[in-house]
């Protein structure tokens, strides 16, 4: 029955990933393909966990205003996107700029309010599936115990 269970959860698990996934891209949160590479699962006997690199929230939540992002990661998005760099700029400036604009205001999507289409509206039909699946199982299970 454990196997079972843990069975369960990994599979709703790895659909929670590739719907995420999905998400990703069809909200255009993909410029470089590198969040969707980094979604893992890694799971022990009485855990799994699905994780992502370390700012996958702010795909929805967008990045607030404070420190300046590192211009190396905007430029590599100004190259995956593909941004039009404006005639007689290098793309470091324009990386730079974009940057000090983010670390000032934050991102768009953090202005806007978030959004929450992209892993927090998959969430609960995770735990309703396990849910669902789980109840199966502890009903036959409790069927099966003999009584005196």
């Amino acid at each position: 029955m454990i196997k079972d269970v843990k069975n369960i959860v990994v599979n709703e698990v790895e659909a929670l990933k590739q719907r995420i996934a999905a998400n990703i891209v069809s909200t255009k949160q993909n410029a470089s393909g590198k969040t969707i590479k980094s979604l893992t699962i890694q799971s022990s006997d009485d855990r799994v966990t699905l994780f992502g690199r370390s700012y996958f929230g702010t795909i929805e939540t967008g990045r607030r205003p404070g420190k300046m992002p590192p211009v190396s990661s905007i430029l590599d998005w100004i190259k995956a996107k593909p941004i039009p760099i404006p005639p007689k700029m290098k793309d470091t400036s324009l990386a730079f700029i974009i940057a000090k604009k983010i670390g000032g205001k934050g991102t768009i999507n953090y202005q806007k309010g978030g959004r929450n289409d992209v892993y927090s509206n998959e969430i609960p039909v995770t735990l309703k599936n396990i849910r669902s699946q789980l109840a199966g199982i502890f009903t036959t299970e409790i069927k099966t115990i003999p009584l005196n």
